[in-house]
């Protein structure tokens, strides 16, 4: 975008969409990434116009999200500009790909709501503890003495399962993710990775996960692995 863009920030209604062709944004879809590809005072006016766009996509999916709602009405506020910037930056950035399958404000409105969703998933878990080794309580407790046996058997299973097939960091990350819940943006943050790394990691220890399950007879060949 370049150091010297300024990108303006309106105030705009939580229940805009990409839909919403009135006002500044009302040219016509054609004309955005000749636009936006452009020099000077014509390029300007896009971005502003495009950041006006996600502005409204952020809000609209900050908006929607209870979990905001702890963050207070300035965090939000924060965290919605903040997305509109980076989704802005990115969509520049990423202009070349537009394939033109659909409208330009539809492909673009959803760089705002990814990134939003990932802002407020961030700022929630922030001060949270993300647990990375504990293998936590083997079954509930509140079952039934013979289904608390059997679930106790299973889940010893699994977890001498998993000390034996997987790496630690495969283990920490099936724990976070499949167990405590955790954001796959909020780990890929806390581990300095990415979320396509995590995907592979969690593919690849389900898969022995699975196989180990299946040798001693715990599993069939279709069943799926949640540790």
């Amino acid at each position: 975008m370049g150091a010297t863009a300024v990108i303006e920030r309106p105030t705009t209604s939580p229940s805009a969409t990409a839909s919403d062709t009135s006002g500044r944004n009302a040219f016509p879809d054609h004309e955005w990434v000749p636009r936006l590809n452009s020099t000077g005072a014509r390029r300007d006016d896009a971005i502003a116009r495009l950041h006006e766009l996600l502005l409204r996509a952020a809000r609209h999916r900050v908006t929607r999200m209870p979990q905001a709602a702890a963050l207070g009405a300035a965090r939000r506020d924060e965290i919605i500009h903040a997305s509109a910037d980076t989704a802005t930056l990115s969509v520049l950035s990423k202009l070349d790909s537009f394939e033109h399958r659909s409208r330009f404000t539809t492909w673009a409105f959803k760089f705002g709501i990814l990134q939003a969703g990932v802002e407020v998933r961030r700022a929630t878990w922030r001060e949270r503890e993300v647990p990375l080794d504990d293998l936590g309580p083997a079954v509930d407790a509140g079952l039934s003495p013979e289904a608390h046996a059997e679930g106790q058997d299973l889940a010893s299973s699994v977890r001498q399962a998993m000390l034996d097939e997987l790496t630690p960091y495969q283990r920490r990350v099936a724990l976070a993710l499949l167990v405590e819940g955790v954001p796959i943006d909020v780990l890929a943050d806390r581990l300095d990775t990415n979320r396509n790394a995590l995907y592979k990691t969690l593919h690849d220890a389900r898969r022995r996960l699975r196989a180990r399950l299946t040798a001693d007879g715990l599993l069939d060949a279709t069943s799926e692995v949640t540790p």
